[in-house]
């Protein structure tokens, strides 16, 4: 088992119990003591569990992360998530894409795409795009914040009101079993939802950790999506929620959905 798979296990053990203890763990996995603890440290950095002595116990709840360090999290499965999220957008369309470590991603793999105009309030991602096929790149207008390159707040939902394209593309910082949509800036949450009314199909690209995470406001519910993009089955609730919406899962684990 890789170190990635080994420390999603873990996050897996830690949805059904409140604490795991190192040695258990270094037994179960058939790993040292020192790899368990480095994991363990990994999980601990990345915001997802809370060290204590011979183990760690589940986050209650995380505040937002460093960008960078949210962008190297779980970087290979984003990557893959993005690639899945490009093969749904075909050339000669237009795309609105929010901030985030996994839109980012799309951004990447849409840069063979041709004849794209693209909108977007996250300067990384026109960076990104800049001397691709694409037409034309439309950055959105407002107040920069400077931590990870996002235009958020109200002339930001103003710009991005002034248009209609045909895919919406949004991250999130947490997701809640019923359906719930979450991030932890209201400015922020203000674009996000200004993109999803302003788009004829909406996606959101995601990894598994985003249900290991609480924050308090709501982008939308499941009902507003029409494609969940993620790396492995949301939990059941979840789904359910999806399919009595007909908003479609799509995994790394099976591409055609669930």
């Amino acid at each position: 088992m890789d170190v990635e798979s080994r420390q999603d296990a873990i996050l897996g053990m830690l949805r059904t119990q409140d604490r795991v203890g190192t040695d258990d763990l270094a037994v179960h996995f058939c790993v040292s003591i020192q790899t368990i603890r480095s994991d363990l440290r990994d999980l601990s950095e990345a915001g997802l569990v809370d060290r204590i002595r011979g183990g760690a116990r589940r986050v209650i709840s995380a505040s937002n992360r460093d960008y960078s360090e949210r962008r190297k999290l779980n970087a290979a499965r984003k990557e893959k998530i993005g690639a899945m999220a490009a093969s749904l957008i075909p050339d000669n369309c237009s795309i609105t894409l929010n901030i985030g470590s996994t839109t980012e991603q799309v951004a990447r793999a849409l840069g063979n795409h041709r004849d794209l105009v693209v909108l977007s309030n996250n300067i990384n991602i026109i960076n990104t795009l800049m001397g691709t096929k694409s037409k034309e790149l439309i950055l959105v207008g407002g107040a920069v914040r400077q931590s990870d390159g996002a235009i958020v707040g109200e002339d930001a939902v103003e710009f991005i009101s002034r248009f209609k394209v045909d895919f919406a593309v949004i991250g999130a910082s947490a997701l809640d079993a019923d359906g719930s949509v979450l991030d932890y800036d209201a400015r922020e949450v203000s674009v996000a939802r200004a993109i999803l009314r302003n788009a004829r199909t909406r996606l959101l690209v995601c990894d598994n950790t985003k249900f290991e995470r609480t924050a308090p406001v709501r982008i939308c519910n499941i009902s507003e999506l029409d494609y969940v993009i993620t790396d492995v089955a949301p939990p059941q609730n979840f789904i359910k929620a999806a399919r009595k919406s007909q908003t479609e899962i799509m995994t790394l684990e099976d591409s055609n959905g669930i």
